[in-house]
């Protein structure tokens, strides 16, 4: 699950259900500097393309240093990120979502990309079937699904990071970067700007079990 305005079919792709017409795509896109390989469905994010954000927040991922330890995709779709991740830094990944067709794309996509048994892929509304602890969270909110929502997803991160761990999110300026700073810096007490591009940002937060929110 993404940050999108697409609408498909009278129903959002954050949808845990999506009933739209089935109409499959498969693209090749490199990440990471790895060429990978995507099929998609109506009734997910960014279905003919990955989305500019997206290639945004996982090039700002050179900007920055990541502890040992997984990481959360929170919101993966079809798994652009988690896959990306996966096989250029060679982490173990966990692979969410709302949208129960986008994860079932997911599982396909990871095995033909060859990081099938480094990635677990599960349905999650939010945080709510997720319990471990992670190095990175990354996040790409679905501004639609309303503020609430993403700012949910942005704060709780703080309770499944590893000391040292970071959260980094992708943001439209026009679209709530700046009040996405704000709940960052009175969460995690921390919040930097690590990249900016065509008005999107690179939000970074780090969870610092010593500090004095």
């Amino acid at each position: 699950m993404s940050i999108s305005n697409e609408k498909v079919a009278g129903e959002m792709y954050f949808t845990a259900n999506p009933n739209s017409e089935h109409h499959y795509q498969n693209f090749d896109f490199e990440l990471l500097g790895h060429y990978l390989h995507f099929k998609t469905d109506s009734g997910v994010f960014s279905k003919s393309t990955v989305d500019f954000g997206t290639r945004t927040m996982l090039t700002a991922l050179t900007k920055t240093t990541i502890e040992p330890g997984k990481v959360l995709d929170l919101g993966t779709g079809y798994g652009p990120v988690g896959i990306a991740i996966a096989k250029a830094l060679r982490r173990q990944v966990d692979m969410s979502d709302v949208n129960e067709r986008a994860l079932a794309l997911a599982r396909q996509n990871a095995d033909s990309n060859g990081v099938g048994d480094q990635v677990k892929i599960f349905q999650s509304d939010m945080y709510a079937n997720i319990s471990d602890k992670y190095a990175l969270i990354l996040v790409n909110p679905p501004i639609r699904a309303g503020k609430v929502v993403v700012t949910t997803m942005l704060q709780e991160g703080i309770n499944h990071l590893i000391p040292g761990g970071k959260l980094i999110a992708v943001l439209q300026k026009k679209q709530g970067a700046p009040s996405a700073q704000k709940n960052l810096l009175s969460t995690f007490g921390n919040v930097t700007t690590i990249h900016k591009d065509k008005g999107y940002y690179i939000l970074e937060s780090i969870y610092d079990p010593n500090s004095n929110i």
